[in-house]
């Protein structure tokens, strides 16, 4: 399987706190719900059919916990075609703390990660998606393991919050795949990683 990762990002990178405004208030954050809305139709029609093409789903803990509370639990969500997705293939969850999780066709995947997902990827389909999961994106991108990533930014500015990438980190280069800016000015950009970066020299 490819493993891909899907991301709202603001312009200045916060991912922190995208959905309902009480979702995540880790820090003092007081800023959520900044991409509730946004977008146009085509954009929200990209996002399900991206959903759809899953094969599996991997999660961080909280991000689980999250959606196991929305699209695993209230039947509207359930019914909608991203609750249907998620409801109807195989979802891991990366954590070492989880211990009874109560979402229906849930692994918890412990001990070696990086093996875990190997063994995955290795295994014949489409794609393993990681959503949101902003802890275990950092570590998949540190690990080389992410095939393809896309960003979708929404024209906010926070100026506080969680962000995507850290202040310091791991360099990499991207190739970019696809990208489209939709009428609302969401940008979609669908990157492929492609080793470090050149730098000029001196």
């Amino acid at each position: 399987m490819k493993l891909t990762t899907m991301t709202q990002v603001t312009i200045d990178g916060v991912m922190q706190g995208n959905g309902a405004a009480t979702d995540d208030r880790r820090n003092g954050f007081e800023r959520g719900g900044w991409a509730l809305g946004k977008g146009d139709d085509e954009t929200r029609t990209f996002i399900a059919q991206t959903y759809q093409r899953a094969e599996a789903f991997l999660f961080g803990r909280r991000t689980y916990e999250l959606f196991a509370g929305s699209w695993g639990s209230i039947d509207q969500m359930r019914a909608h075609p991203i609750g249907v997705a998620l409801n109807e293939a195989p979802k891991y969850v990366a954590s070492t703390t989880l211990t009874a999780p109560r979402w229906e066709d849930t692994t918890v995947l412990r001990g070696d990660l990086a093996a875990a997902i190997s063994e995955l990827k290795a295994k014949p389909g489409g794609e393993l998606q990681v959503h949101g999961s902003g802890i275990l994106t950092r570590w998949l991108l540190e690990n080389d393991l992410v095939d393809e990533m896309t960003l979708i930014a929404i024209p906010v500015i926070l100026g506080q919050g969680a962000r995507l990438f850290p202040e310091t980190g791991p360099d990499l280069a991207l190739d970019l795949v696809e990208s489209r800016v939709d009428s609302k000015g969401v940008a979609i950009q669908v990157y492929r990683p492609a080793g470090r970066p050149q730098y000029a020299t001196a």
